[in-house]
């Protein structure tokens, strides 16, 4: 479905280090897309806009700020139930290659932000205190004369940012097509098998021998570890390869359902609905009703 999705090219030149856009308008016209650089994005007065960014679709408050720093993840803010007349957002798009080893992001001082790229590589959505605490420095960047000032103050607000508490994910890793990482060998472990299996029936006894633990202790374990139950992070994983085949592939909703290792199509409508606030269906709809030639 690639010819659905606009590649866009930024504004960006070889030597610009960041493009801002500050606008104001009443609405959101722009179709589902992604592109190379990396972008954070502000929605003031936004009340009932809808944000899909990958497998994620929401419905944002008054004001929301979100970084996205995939190539590949998709995304949109369209008008949703919003009838502001005074909606502002604010588009700051840049890149850094903050994966090389020569990169200034692997210095100690900067590893915070390092981070904070890696999780936005999913989508990240950061809460209302971290907005109110970096909203004075993204509300002056558009004018700001002086550009290396320009960049002291947006290197401080992705600081700022990097250290907030509540970040939250928006995409799963299956769709965002991520690698999952963990600080546990016996956690990576059973990641790894389960994104190799998950088309199958997965046991809990299994899992729990794999890693020589209990089944009771495991599930404990896994819990503490990845902040969700076994059962969520599987549901999660199969719902996330699903949502990309329902983007990626013309198949049917049948054979995407019993393909991603659900047993029944009527517990993969009431878990995708559950999970993401819509049907299979509404969901390839909110992708498809956008025609786009690149």
């Amino acid at each position: 479905m690639d010819d659905r999705v606009l590649r866009e090219l930024p504004p960006l030149l070889e030597n610009d280090f960041m493009y801002v856009a500050d606008r104001r308008k009443k609405e959101f016209t722009y179709p589902i897309h992604k592109h190379e650089v990396f972008e954070l994005n502000y929605v003031e007065n936004g009340e009932g806009v809808l944000r899909i960014v990958g497998d994620s679709s929401e419905t944002i408050g008054n004001r929301e700020l979100v970084l996205i720093t995939s190539p590949d993840l998709e995304h949109v803010w369209s008008q949703g139930t919003c009838n502001s007349d005074e909606i502002r957002e604010i588009t700051i798009q840049f890149f850094f290659n903050f994966n090389s080893s020569d990169s200034i992001f692997c210095r100690t001082p900067m590893l915070p932000i390092k981070h904070l790229f890696e999780k936005a590589r999913k989508g990240v959505a950061f809460t209302p205190e971290a907005i109110e605490e970096v909203y004075p420095l993204l509300n002056s960047l558009s004018t700001k004369k002086d550009k290396f000032y320009s960049v002291i103050d947006f290197l401080t607000i992705l600081y700022k940012l990097s250290l907030a508490d509540g970040t939250r994910e928006l995409a799963t890793s299956s769709f965002a097509k991520v690698d999952v990482d963990s600080d546990s060998r016996r956690i990576l472990k059973v990641k790894d098998y389960i994104s190799k299996h998950f088309t199958n029936e997965i046991r809990l006894a299994e899992l729990a021998d794999l890693v020589g633990m209990s089944p009771t202790s495991f599930s404990r374990f896994f819990k503490l570890r990845s902040g969700k139950t076994l059962s969520d992070y599987i549901v999660e994983m199969r719902l996330g390869v699903a949502a990309r085949q329902l983007v990626d592939t013309t198949d049917s909703i049948s054979e995407i359902c019993y393909g991603c290792g659900f047993n029944t199509l009527s517990n993969f409508n009431r878990l995708f609905r559950k999970y993401k606030g819509c049907s299979p269906t509404e969901f390839r709809e909110k992708y498809f009703k956008t025609k786009i030639i690149v």
